[in-house]
Formats: C-alpha cells, structure tokens, sequence
C-alpha cells in the first residue's frame, strides 16, 4: 500500500511532541495493534516516565495476556497488570447498547488509581482517527476521566500504524483486531463470566485450526462463526467442519454456523438504529 511519508512523519513527529509535552505518562495497553505503536513510541520518548498497563478481567481474551507481556519487554518498557470489576456493574451486565461506556468507566478508573500511585500525570489510549466511523460510546468514558488519544490527534489510520509498526519491527504490525469479549454477545444478551468463558474457549480453539482473525458470535445456543471472507471456504473441509462443531457442541453451542458475510468488526452493531451525521 501506498502512503505519503511526508504527511505520516509529520503525525509521527506531532505524537512526539505531545507525548514529550505530557512528561509521565500511562498507557492502556492491550497488546493490540494501536496500543502496542503507542507504548513503542511512548518509550521512545519518555523511556521510564512511560508505563503499559493492561486491564485484565474475564472480559479480556486470555490468550492475549502473555503475548502482551512479550511485546511490552521486547520494547523494554515497564508493564503491569490491573484487575478490573466491571462484571460486577449491573449496567454493564445488563449489556445495553451504552455497554461499551460502564466498561471503560472501570478500566478508566483502574487506570486511575495506578496512576495517581505512579504520579504518571496523564493517562493515554490507543484510539485512531478510524474509530470515528463506528459506534463507540467508550470514549464518553474516555472524556469523563480526561483520556488522551495521541493517535487520533496526530490522525493516525490503522492502515499507517500498521506501516509504522513494520518498520520498526513490532510483531503485531500484522495482528488481527482485538475487541472485549462482550461485544459477541447481541444486545440484551446479559452478560455472564460463563458465557464470556464459553466464546473465549471457542475462540481459542479456532485460532488453533488456523483462523488468525475470527468471531464467535453468542446466539443462546447458536454459535455463529465470523471469519474473513476468504477463509469461509476452508469449512468446506468436512475434517476441520467435524472438528469445530464437535467442540463447540462440547462448549454447550446446540447449533453451529457460518456467517456468509465474513468477519465485521463490530459486526453486532448492524442491529442499532443509524445515527445522523
């Protein structure tokens, strides 16, 4: 893909600037593709007024957890985990379509806390300009507790963060989205830590089969699997088919599908009404 590097450098040297203008920063660091430049960058800048955390929960895919910790020491800045309670929030169990907001509401107010203990004096998150096109009441939460979004500031794409991330040899330059495991649950669906254990084991499990990006979405006792359009095919291997219904029958899934269309982030979005521009 073509980019105009004069215009990406400049991004890069404003998110410079603002993160050495911060002084002592936190990081809301998942691991993911943006969090992951932005901790880099960071530590660039700032070496140790920079500091990683991720928010871990049952809401946060285990398999990520440790491939995180590997990034955050390959690029030698200091991480740390902090547990969070969201699933103790009555709003956030009752997953109404503002679900996303009472969870960051508590990862924010995690974040907080380590901070202030740390005196890091501002608190950074890995959104992009991109995320301006999808439905994301988390920034809300995001501007109660006056979050800083370096990237989206400076007008970073995924696609140049992904550029970025090549060139400085970050692993997940490369890596699929990520996205809280609540978000395969539809709307209305109360959220449960066994339902949410449920989708991340099937996940887990078809990640192993060989499907990096992939979505369970939870219908009751259907499961339906989102994987991008060019590996829908590979299901029509009756060995890998056998496979991934036995086991997901094995996860308490009475029915399991297929979705035609392909992944889509944020694909359970498509039942809210359209928003105005």
């Amino acid at each position: 893909m073509n980019y105009d590097n004069d215009a990406v450098e400049q991004k890069l040297r404003r998110m410079k600037e603002d993160l050495f203008a911060m002084e002592r920063v936190l990081i809301a660091y998942s691991g993911g593709v943006d969090s992951t430049f932005l901790a880099k960058v960071a530590f660039d800048v700032l070496g140790d007024n920079a500091l990683a955390v991720t928010a871990v929960s049952e809401s946060f895919p285990k398999d990520e957890l440790e491939p995180a910790r590997e990034v955050a020491r390959s690029i030698g800045i200091a991480h740390t985990e902090v547990p969070t309670d969201e699933l103790r929030n009555p709003a956030y169990l009752a997953n109404h379509p503002d679900r996303c907001f009472h969870c960051k509401m508590e990862i924010y107010r995690a974040l907080k806390c380590v901070a202030n203990e740390g005196c890091f004096l501002e608190i950074v998150t890995g959104y992009i300009a991109d995320d301006t096109g999808d439905y994301r009441p988390g920034m809300a939460a995001g501007a109660e507790y006056n979050i800083r979004t370096p990237l989206m500031d400076a007008g970073f794409t995924k696609a140049e963060v992904r550029l970025l991330s090549r060139e400085m040899g970050l692993p997940t330059w490369d890596k699929p989205s990520l996205a809280c495991l609540a978000s395969r649950l539809p709307y209305g669906t109360p959220i449960r830590v066994e339902t949410l254990r449920q989708v991340d084991t099937a996940e887990s499990f078809l990640r192993k089969q060989g499907f990096r990006q992939v979505r369970v979405r939870h219908h009751d006792t259907v499961a339906r699997i989102e994987v991008p359009a060019e590996d829908i095919t590979k299901f029509a291997d009756a060995e890998l088919r056998g496979r991934v219904t036995t086991r997901l029958k094995e996860l308490g899934y009475t029915y399991v599908t297929v979705d035609l269309l392909g992944f889509r982030s944020g694909s359970l979005n498509e039942t809210l009404p359209r928003r105005r521009s």
